[in-house]
C-alpha cells in the first residue's frame, strides 16, 4: 500500500521543527529515520498530512560524547553509531549492544536512537537500556528545553512524556562505577525482529563481591517498557548466587499485565521475562567480575 497525500517539510533548525509542529498540532508527524514511521503510513496505520523530516539536523543532533562526568547523545545518533561507538563500548556497553540486534543493517544505518525512543513502540530495544542505566532524556519545545527521567518519559503504547511542539533532542546519563556489569538479551519475533521479550540487565559489585547496584529494563512484556522493581530490590546488598538470581527473576513481571497476541499468550511472555532476567543477569554478574 501508499500512504496517503502528506506535505512535506524539511526544516533546516530546532527552531524551524518545532514552529511547523506548532502550526499543525495532530496533523503533523516528525521524520527521524523513518523505519518505524512510514511502514505505518503505508499501512494506513497513521494518517499524516504534514510530515516534518529532520534529516537537516542531524549536523547538530548527531554525537556521542563524555563531559562532566556524563555521556550524552544527540537524539539524531543513528543505532549503526551507537552500536560502533568506542566510548559507549568502554562506559556503556549495553547501549552498543542493544543497537546491535535492531532490525537489520539497513535498518542501524538510518533508524535513530531519539527516534526510537520517541516513538516508544512497546517491543523497542532502547527503551529498556535507557531504563535500566536511569538516563534523562532532553526535550525542547518553544518554552526551552526540560529533561525528563527515562522512568517518567514512557506512558504506554507509543506514548511518551513529550508534549506539542516538543522534539526529543539528546539522552544523557552518569558514567557507570568501577565494577558494573551489563547485558541486553531478547527474544526477536521471527518475522519483525522486534522484541517478544528484551531485558537490560546493569548490576554492579561492591568492595566485599556482594550487590551494591541492579537495575533491570524490560520491554516486549507490556505495553510499554518498565523497570523490574521487585527483582531489583531483591538483588541489592546481597550476595549473589545463581539459586538468588533463579529465585529473584521469577518476580520479572511483578505488577505487570503482559501482552497477548497469535505469536506468545500472557503466560508464555511471563515465563519469557523470567528467562531471559535470569540469564541477562547472571552474565551482567559475570562480566561485573
Amino acid at each position: 500500500m501508499y500512504p496517503g497525500n502528506f506535505t512535506y517539510h524539511s526544516p533546516e533548525t530546532i527552531e524551524e521543527a518545532i514552529g511547523l509542529l506548532e502550526q499543525y498540532g495532530s496533523e503533523a508527524k516528525l521524520l527521524a529515520g523513518g523505519h518505524s514511521l512510514v511502514p505505518m503510513m503505508k499501512l494506513r496505520l497513521v494518517d499524516s498530512a504534514h510530515l516534518i523530516d529532520l534529516k537537516k539536523l542531524r549536523s547538530r543532533l548527531s554525537y556521542i560524547k563524555k563531559e562532566d562526568g556524563r555521556v550524552a547523545i544527540g537524539a539524531l545518533t543513528t543505532h549503526h553509531q551507537v552500536e560502533a561507538s568506542e566510548l559507549l563500548q568502554a562506559k556503556a556497553p549495553l547501549l552498543a549492544e542493544a543497537a546491535s540486534v535492531i532490525g537489520d543493517v539497513q535498518v542501524r544505518n538510518m533508524g535513530t536512537f531519539g527516534g526510537s525512543l520517541a516513538h516508544a513502540d512497546p517491543a523497542a530495544d532502547h527503551p529498556a537500556a535507557v531504563l535500566a542505566l536511569e538516563a534523562e532524556l532532553v526535550a525542547q519545545g518553544s518554552g526551552g528545553r526540560r529533561t525528563v527521567a527515562a522512568e517518567d518519559f514512557f506512558l504506554g503504547l507509543f506514548s511518551t512524556a513529550l508534549e506539542p511542539p516538543e522534539v526529543l533532542v539528546e539522552v544523557g546519563f552518569s558514567a557507570l562505577p568501577t565494577g558494573t556489569g551489563s547485558c541486553y538479551l531478547k527474544y526477536p519475533h521471527p518475522a519483525s525482529g522486534y522484541a517478544v521479550c528484551g531485558v537490560a540487565a546493569l548490576i554492579t559489585r561492591d568492595g566485599n563481591g556482594n550487590c551494591s547496584r541492579c537495575r533491570i529494563g524490560i520491554t516486549g512484556i507490556s505495553d510499554g517498557p518498565y523497570r523490574a522493581r521487585a527483582v531489583e530490590a531483591q538483588l541489592e546488598g546481597q550476595a549473589v548466587s545463581s539459586e538468588l538470581i533463579a529465585e529473584a527473576s521469577q518476580k520479572a513481571t511483578d505488577r505487570i499485565e503482559p501482552l497477548e497476541d497469535f505469536f506468545a499468550d500472557a503466560d508464555y511472555r511471563v515465563s519469557l521475562a523470567a528467562t531471559y532476567v535470569r540469564r541477562a543477569l547472571a552474565t551482567a554478574w559475570e562480566r561485573a567480575g
